[in-house]
Order: C-alpha cells, then structure tokens, then sequence
C-alpha cells in the first residue's frame, strides 16, 4: 500500500502500485489533465512511472519552471518527428533544452530554408493536433541498438554505444517516430501547444571542429500564448537593438572574415571605447590604483610556472622565434605579478593596487564568436591587488561600492551578485578559505546587499564574487568579479616582508568592473539602441546652420566647442531644417544646435535635444559651461535646466 505524501503534506493512500498519472487523477480532473511529469522523491519521472513504495510526490505543470523544460524537451522530439515526415533520409544527433527553448542537431545533405522551417513548423502542428499519446519505453542497450539500426539512425547508435552496459535506456515513441531521452517528456502532445521555430545555423557533432558540420533548429516554447508573444516581442525589439545591426547603422566597427573575432574601430565607436576608457582609468586612479603596461607576447615559461600553459595552451595564440616559444597573452595576471616582485615589498607598502587596460588574445573556436559579445582580442580593464589576509575584506568592500557606483552612472541599477565558495579539488587550508570566504561574505552583508551563494562553484585558487547586470529588455550580463587568490603568488613567488621581518606571500584579488571593454561596448549599444547618453556620446552635438549667414558662425563654435573637448560637428549639407533634424535623428545625437541668422546676430544657439525635445535658445558661452558640466556629471540635466531657466 504505497503512501504518497504531496507538497502540502497531504497524503494519498493506494491499494497497490499506481503510475504517477494516477495520482494526479485522484487529486482532481484539472491537475490530471495539466501535469506533464512528477517528481518523486526528487527525481523528475514521467507521469506513466509506476510508484510500488511510499514516496513524495510534486506534480509538474505548464505553471512550473520545470514543466515547461518537460515541454520544451518534447517539442524537441517533436521537430523529430516532423523532420523524419518530411525528410526520410534526415540522421537526428541531440534535442536539449536551453535557455527559452530547445534545438534539434540533424545531419541532412541539404541544407533547410526558411521555407522548410515554416513546413515542419506546419507539420508540427498538424501532428500536434492529432492529440496522440507519447509512450515511454525502458529497454536495455541492446534493444535500443536494434531500434535504432533498424532505423538508420547512426548518431543515436553512436550515443547508444556510450551508454554503459547494463544502463536501462529510455525510448519515447511519437507514433511511428522513435527517439532516446532521460526524459522526462509529455504525456500526450496536447500540451504542446505555443511555439515557434527560429532559425536553422551549423553546428559540429559534439562541438568538434573535426567531426561532420550538423543543421541546428532552434525553436521556442512556453505554458502560454501571452508569454510565448512576449517573448518574441521582445526578441524583435533585441533585434532592433543588436550591436551588430547598430554598429553598422552608425558606423561604429566592423569585423571582417580575415580577422575573425577582432574589432576595427571606426572613428565614432573608438570615440565611445576612449571616453569609457578615460572614465574607467580615472574612477580607478581614485581608487589607489597605479596603472601599469605590461608585454603582449611572453616567454612560454611564465605560463608553464602559473599554470596556465598546462590548463590553457590550447586556447593561447603562440609563435617562435630564436629557438623559443612564446604566447600572446590570453590575460594579465601573471604579467602583473611580475611588476609587483620587482624591488623589496614591505607589508607597509600593502595593499598594492595594480591596474592595466590589457590586451588580451584568446583562441576562440569560430563557432562561438558573435560581434562585440565574443571576440579574440580583446581589452580587460583589468586590475589586481596584493594585500594580506586581514585586507580582503576592506578591498572587497571598497571595489563593491566601485562596481555599483560606475555601472549607476552607465545606466545600470538592478544588479545581482553571486558569492561561489570551495570546489572539491582547490588550494590552501580550510583556515585560509574560511578566513577569505567570511571576509567576502561580510563585504556583503556589512552593505545590506542580496546575494546568492552557489556552494563549490569558486575557483580552485579561491572565493569570488560575481557581479550582474540588467539590461532595458531584462536580460542579465555577468560582468564584472573581484576573485581571491591563494595560488598564483606562490607559484610566481611574489614575496612581502612582514611585521616579523620574515618573507609573507600575499592574497592576489583579481578584480574587473566591465571586464572585457569590447563585450562592454556591445552591452551598452544595446541597451541605448544607439541612443547614447550625451557623456558617452560619439557626437555629441551637431550644429545646423539653416542661412549662408550662420555657416562661418557655425564653424567659429564648433571650434570653441572642440577646444573644450566637446564633440561637435557641422551639418554642411544645405539641406532644408526639416532635412537636418530627421538626419540628426537618424544618427542618434544627442543635442542639435539650429543657427539661422537671428542665432548669428546674438551670439546664441536654439537646441533640440533628442530626450527633452525644443530646450529653446542659449548663448554660446552658456551652451559651452553646461556642455562641460553634462560631460563631468555624467548627465545632460545641467544642460536641460540652464536653457529653461
């Protein structure tokens, strides 16, 4: 008589065995016809599992973060079923979920359009609506073996081959479509119901560059209609803001195919990566920083003595050169190591602050490379601090007002931290770990923060923390880190004199607040859409000269205006006002200055701003005053409030 004990505590009692479905029907008609899986005991089973002993029992929906990763992982075996229809011939890989959705991998000798995704979007629902039940089968290996032989299927037989022998295997049957899964998947294809296919990209079996190049289709799927347009609303409005769209709308950088995954700055982008540069470099001169180069290519041996060429030589771009090996640095740390142990350090010289905008190479697979987002050169506002044990905390504390201050003033508010502590296999003592991972945890709680602890997720070297950041279309970037390290000091032997007169090692505190300055960059354009603050922006005002008589006037402040670092520039097109306004629009400045001869006449100029619309009319000297306090306060309120005062 199994006893089945539901989240509320209620229990079920049964004569015999029952299946998980069962007891959903004996707790009510709605809940049996919603639940698409359960979990018992902790493990997610699908609803046709029988249950022979007492267990606890939490039934999945459509309502359920993990039903609809049931959903999605049954629409992927839907795809299947839809691709095999409609293309016998085609060979399935792998169906996973993934974040808002799934793919299917498949190997097909044509390539799908645009057009056979809307034909297995249409045979999808057509199966869909067939209603039909999806039958889970346990079989051993060999009987999966001979399901999938008997199918031509040679990537499942591959994954069959790896499974070890004696593993019961799970087959999910879709009418005459037969696929392979951990499950769980839905019971009956009526809960599958709002998606919709994406898009079809490559993609290598297993991600190996040296296996066969595989057709990936990507589609979405939620519990409703309202959430499923959501979605793709929101998708379109990412769309319109994709830095790579908007890079090449403003003629912000390029990228081309013979360097893949390195940035060409054109003028304006460049303007944008100097002025957060500057901005950057001068919060961390504030902040005790000493701001140090150090080489782009090194010896092989620095990176064998930290570590890195064992764990990352094949991601490192290398070269050789009078019978020595070298790498081209894929990051800092190590070089900064080098500049800390040059000289006697004393404990009265800690905390050393180090900063550097460090250039850094990295061999990512071509795959994976998308715009700004992810390259192979790219800049880290990267710094390091050493300090002793008794420092971490004050350090931590003084960068964590620093993340939230800079990302504030870039724009950004909702920002989520996560605190990750000893993995299994790491370095130093407990004593040191507990010491560090307390002095990070009370940073956080000495400021009231939220955070959230991720148990055994820290380095092996030490704690970290992580910073996120929320965008205008909600989507979170991790970006910035301040990350304790026991190791790197020792094995580069960096050394301080302490109070005792003995040698100490330091603390190593690797710490970013953008990270890398390109990913950054490509953040920040899509969040804007283009539509930069006036501190930050490329141009930031364009002067429009509507008579011959306002264009020698015109280009008499725009020189007063460059003189005072302010970008400024002429529109000498001749085009009608209405003309110049829209193209100003257009290109997304922030602050127009319409000149016409009344404007000449009295030494003035009449603003439009893009966020506040006519500002009215100002003179010269005061437009320049309050230009430059926009630039320092990071805010163009200075220059709102002085035309409508």
């Amino acid at each position: 008589m199994p006893v089945v004990t539901l989240p509320n505590g209620t229990t079920k009692i049964f004569e015999g065995p029952v299946t998980i479905a069962d007891v959903a029907a004996s707790i009510g008609p709605g809940l049996a016809k919603a639940a698409v899986a359960g979990v018992v005991d902790g493990e997610s089973l699908d609803m046709a599992m029988p249950i022979d002993k007492d267990v606890d029992l939490r039934l999945l929906t459509a309502k359920d973060a993990e039903g609809i990763d049931v959903i999605r992982h049954s629409f992927a075996h839907l795809v299947g079923h839809a691709v095999k229809q409609l293309y016998p011939e085609a060979q399935m890989a792998i169906g996973p979920v993934i974040k808002d959705g799934f793919y299917y991998d498949i190997a097909y000798d044509k390539s799908f359009t645009p057009e056979d995704l809307e034909a297995i979007e249409k045979r999808m629902k057509e199966l869909i609506a067939k209603d039909y039940e999806v039958n889970v089968e346990v079989v051993n290996r060999n009987q999966a073996k001979q399901a999938f032989e008997s199918r031509k299927e040679p990537y499942k037989l591959k994954i069959v081959e790896e499974i070890p022998d004696g593993e019961m295997i799970k087959l999910y049957h879709h009418e005459e479509y037969t696929d392979m899964c951990r499950g769980p998947h839905v019971p009956n294809t009526r809960h599958l119901r709002h998606f919709k296919l994406m898009k079809v990209s490559g993609a290598y079996w297993r991600g190996d560059s040296n296996n066969q190049m595989l057709q990936r289709i990507y589609g979405t799927a939620w519990g409703t209609e309202k959430e499923l347009k959501s979605h793709l609303t929101q998708l379109e409005e990412a769309e319109k803001r994709d830095h790579r769209r908007l890079g090449r709308q403003l003629s912000l950088f390029h990228i081309q195919d013979n360097a893949p995954g390195m940035v060409f700055w054109h003028p304006p982008g460049w303007a944008i990566y100097q002025k957060l540069q500057q901005y950057i470099r001068r919060r961390l001169r504030e902040s005790g920083y000493q701001e140090i180069s150090t080489p782009q290519i090194v010896d092989r041996t620095l990176w064998e003595k930290s570590g890195h060429w064992d764990k990352f030589k094949e991601d490192m771009f290398t070269t050789s050169s009078e019978n020595r090996d070298y790498a081209v640095k894929p990051m800092n740390c190590p070089c900064h190591v080098q500049i800390f142990n040059q000289g006697l350090r004393s404990y009265k010289d800690l905390p050393v602050r180090l900063s550097e905008f460090g250039s850094c190479h990295r061999n990512e697979p071509s795959g994976t490379l998308h715009g700004l987002m992810r390259v192979r050169n790219f800049v880290q506002d990267d710094g390091h601090i050493f300090c002793s044990e008794d420092q971490i905390q004050s350090e931590v504390s003084s960068f964590i007002d620093l993340v939230f201050d800079v990302y504030k003033t870039l724009g950004f508010e909702t920002i989520s931290i996560k605190l990750s502590t000893r993995p299994e296999n790491r370095v130093g003592s407990d004593e040191v770990w507990d010491k560090s991972e307390k002095a990070l945890q009370d940073a956080l709680e000495n400021k009231n923060l939220e955070w959230e602890l991720y148990p055994g997720e820290g380095a092996f070297y030490g704690p970290k923390i992580e910073f996120s950041l929320q965008d205008c279309l909600g989507r979170v970037w991790q970006c910035g880190t301040i990350q304790v390290d026991f190791s790197m000091p020792d094995r580069l032997d960096a050394t301080f004199i302490g109070e005792d007169g003995s040698r100490h090692t330091p603390v190593m505190l690797h710490r970013a607040v953008l990270g890398s300055f390109e990913r950054f960059i490509g953040i920040l354009i899509e969040n804007y859409a283009g539509d930069f603050p006036f501190w930050l922006a490329p141009e930031q005002i364009r002067i429009l000269p509507v008579s011959d008589d306002a264009r020698e006037f015109s280009e008499t402040i725009q020189k007063k205006l460059l003189g005072q670092s302010i970008a400024a520039t002429v529109d000498e097109s001749g085009e009608r006002l209405g003309k110049l306004i829209r193209n100003g629009e257009k290109a997304k400045i922030p602050v127009l200055a319409v000149i016409g001869a009344k404007e000449a006449a009295n030494n003035t100029v009449s603003l439009r701003s893009r966020k506040n619309g006519d500002l009215g009319e100002i003179s010269v000297d005061e437009l320049i005053a309050y230009c430059n306090q926009a630039n320092k306060n990071k805010s163009e309120d200075a220059l709102v409030a002085a035309v409508h005062s």
